[in-house]
């Protein structure tokens, strides 16, 4: 997933909203991949050319988290994450389902494929900042197939980390000054309660 954009003059400005025209949306800057846009006096960033934005939570057979590991210059710091990425962008269609996505970006980034993939939830990622939201997937039944590192615009290094000492292993990687993304504990909550509502990340008897 790329992320960096490339300055463009401002687009004209566009409306957006029901016809009375209460939400008028005017558009301020654009670059190669994000736009910033203003409405009724709130500025905020909108990326273009993608159909959504997906995040994998994905645990192997002996149950460890997979996670990824890449810097980030927008933080100045590598970002310890859980595998995620765009629906659409590049060579893929605009209305690339988001399940595929997750099933394509899984399989870039950690080397993993996922005979299931369940959807947890859809969020704001920044509320404030950007109009993007995240859709959470749970992958399950994990088959690694290739060493993973992301497509040819990424240097990712893969993690997998065990459930049982996931915080004490996140701080050892903290300590080497990482950053580490909050989206890994949200997801391991919505994980957890998943599989307390019956969907578990595996069906019975795989392995």
């Amino acid at each position: 997933m790329s992320a960096n954009s490339d300055a463009s003059p401002p687009e004209q400005s566009s409306a957006a909203g029901d016809s009375s025209g209460q939400h008028t949306t005017e558009v301020v800057a654009s670059g190669r991949h994000l736009r910033l846009s203003r409405r009724n006096g709130w500025e905020f960033a909108e990326r273009t050319g993608v159909a959504g934005v997906v995040v994998i939570v994905a645990v192997t057979d002996d149950g460890n988290l997979l996670l990824t590991d890449q810097f980030r210059p927008p933080v100045e710091q590598r970002v310890i994450d859980l595998p995620a990425g765009l629906a659409g962008d590049g060579d893929h269609a605009n209305d690339e389902p988001l399940e595929n996505a997750a099933r394509r970006e899984l399989r870039e980034e950690t080397g993993y494929t996922a005979e299931t993939m369940q959807q947890l939830a859809v969020g704001p990622s920044s509320a404030g900042l950007t109009s993007e939201l995240l859709t959470f997937f749970l992958a399950g039944n994990l088959t690694r197939v290739d060493d993973g590192g992301g497509d040819s615009s990424e240097n990712i290094t893969v993690h997998a980390l065990p459930l049982d000492s996931i915080g004490s292993r996140l701080r050892e990687l903290e300590q080497t000054g990482a950053c580490i993304d909050p989206k890994i504990y949200a997801g391991l909550w919505m994980r957890q309660a998943a599989i307390a509502a019956g969907s578990p990340p595996a069906p019975p008897g795989h392995g």
